[in-house]
């Protein structure tokens, strides 16, 4: 598995990305991800649809928790045709629990748990954590990776701005 060195920080310490980086212009990887109720999605599930994948180490923390929930209160702001992922390795039942305590019901969380697919294909898993890293992946409706960001503090936000115009201008 390729490994990326100087890419990221996690709490101020130098941490290595597991995983191929993926640039805009790529065709996106395919990845299999379990959804709250253990049944599989792929890529090939949201065909046709723009694709906002927002990447979390896990939901039970604030950083990730104010993701997630930013996403969820703007979805409809980007389009009936935009599709808003919220991907971590937390198991799907604990982000099912999270999902009906934090009231999402706009952002589709799904578990990298299981196989770490997505996080190997798309290069966001932080060695020696089994986490994956902060970040967001726009993708097309033909499936072509439009931006990417991988936050170079896992401790920090996004770039909520760059990543809703990302998304408007596919839309």
């Amino acid at each position: 598995m390729e490994k990326r060195t100087g890419v990221v920080t996690f709490a101020g310490n130098p941490i290595a990305l597991l995983g191929k980086e993926v640039k805009v212009g790529d065709k996106a990887p395919a990845f299999t991800l379990l959804d709250n109720g253990l049944g599989e999605k792929t890529l090939a599930d949201y065909a046709g649809k723009v694709k906002v994948i927002s990447v979390v180490p896990s939901l039970d923390t604030g950083v990730c928790d104010a993701q997630t929930r930013w996403f969820n209160q703007n979805v409809s702001k980007l389009g009936e045709n935009v599709v808003v992922l919220t991907v971590s390795v937390d198991l799907p039942f604990a982000q099912k629990r999270w999902c009906g305590a934090a009231g999402i019901n706009q952002v589709e969380t799904l578990s990298d748990h299981r196989d770490l697919s997505f996080g190997e294909n798309y290069g966001f898993i932080l060695e020696g954590l089994r986490l994956l890293s902060r970040g967001i992946v726009v993708i097309d409706k033909d499936d072509v990776v439009r931006y990417v960001e991988y936050v170079p503090e896992v401790t920090s936000a996004v770039n909520f701005d760059a990543a809703e115009a990302a998304t408007k201008e596919l839309v």
